[in-house]
């Protein structure tokens, strides 16, 4: 039977890992989990597995390693398949960010022609690695008909805020939606980082009330499904929210374009709201042609086309690629954070 690792660094990864599971399930395979940290296991439900020690992982031999974060343990068996942890927004320069190539990885499952074409121009000038567009695992369920959609008697407007102080929108308008939550023309779900500064999630879950619900959940997909637009800024949330041909209202983002209402201050906040509740064509245009481009499929079987990318890799070896960078500071650096010296 064959055995797939998936390896996770932060709480994120469980739902992005979630339905990789379920279509390694489906196909009768084994799913595990390793943890760099604890904190995350604690959220694993009882019938999934976790491999506690690095010799575990050794020992179990898995055929892939799925991960969407930007490191992966060389000595880990199996091929290393990155999935990403999000869409790129740029919080940070390409170079640093969602580009940035470290030498880990064998296979890239890259989510829509926006990455598709800069990962296969990477992967013509290193050489040692694949990339395969496949769409990305983390939305399957939303476009799986897993939410149903609701009947709501108001607009429903979700606020998420990225964590990141110099462009977090959390503080800023704070009071902007709290005086919306009163008036009781909206519904609004709320929403925060997990690394949000514990001040700030307190004064928002404080907030509470008939018109204005908080949620920190690791199902973020349900609350994309069940609310109308979203408020934001330069969060990951964004494009994961616009794949469904839904409006978002930013808050100086720093990518602004046309699929997006981007304002620079809080008098303006309100006003963009209900104009994108309006769904203007020329907007939904704009975000239909973006949404092509980040991730075109709405068919909820990216994760099976992960698992096929996976299988062809692995079935072609080495072959045609360079060898992969020997990087040994990393290598070195990798046995010392997970604590493993053994060959």
């Amino acid at each position: 039977m064959s055995r797939y690792l998936l390896f996770a660094s932060e709480l994120y990864a469980l739902a992005i890992l979630r339905p990789l599971q379920a279509a390694i399930r489906a196909r009768g395979a084994e799913a595990a989990w390793f943890f760099e940290r604890d904190a995350p296991a604690a959220h694993l439900r009882s019938d999934e597995l976790r491999l506690p020690t690095v010799q575990a992982v050794m020992d179990w031999k898995p055929e892939a390693v799925f991960v969407p974060g930007n490191w992966v343990p060389q000595f880990f068996p199996g091929l290393k398949v990155e999935v990403f942890h999000g869409f790129s927004v740029g919080k940070r320069s390409e170079s640093r960010g969602h580009f940035r190539i470290r030498g880990s990885f064998d296979l890239y499952c890259t989510q829509g022609p926006d990455t598709t074409a800069p990962f296969r121009e990477l992967a013509g000038r290193h050489g040692y690695f694949r990339v395969e567009e496949t769409g990305w695992p983390k939305l399957d369920p939303l476009f799986a008909d897993r939410y149903p959609s609701r009947a709501n008697a108001r607009p429903v407007v979700m606020f998420a805020s990225t964590f990141t102080e110099s462009i977090t929108s959390a503080r800023a308008l704070k009071a902007t939606i709290a005086a919306a939550a009163q008036s009781g023309d909206w519904q609004w779900l709320v929403t925060l980082h997990p690394k949000m500064a514990p001040d700030v999630v307190d004064a928002y879950r404080a907030l509470q009330g008939p018109n204005l619900s908080f949620a920190m959940t690791d199902d973020i997909l349900e609350l994309y499904a069940g609310s109308d637009v979203l408020l934001s800024d330069t969060s990951s949330v964004v494009p994961e929210f616009l794949t469904q041909v839904k409006p978002v209202v930013t808050f100086r983002n720093r990518r602004p374009g046309p699929q997006l209402i981007d304002v620079q201050s809080e008098t303006e906040v309100l006003p963009a709201l209900e104009h994108a509740l309006s769904r203007p064509p020329e907007l939904m245009r704009a975000i239909h042609d973006y949404v092509q481009r980040i991730h075109p499929y709405r068919d909820g079987r990216s994760s099976e086309r992960v698992l096929a990318a996976t299988d062809a890799a692995t079935s072609a070896g080495r072959a045609g690629l360079r060898r992969k960078p020997w990087n040994l500071w990393r290598r070195l650096q990798a046995r010392k954070r997970l604590d493993y010296w053994r060959p």
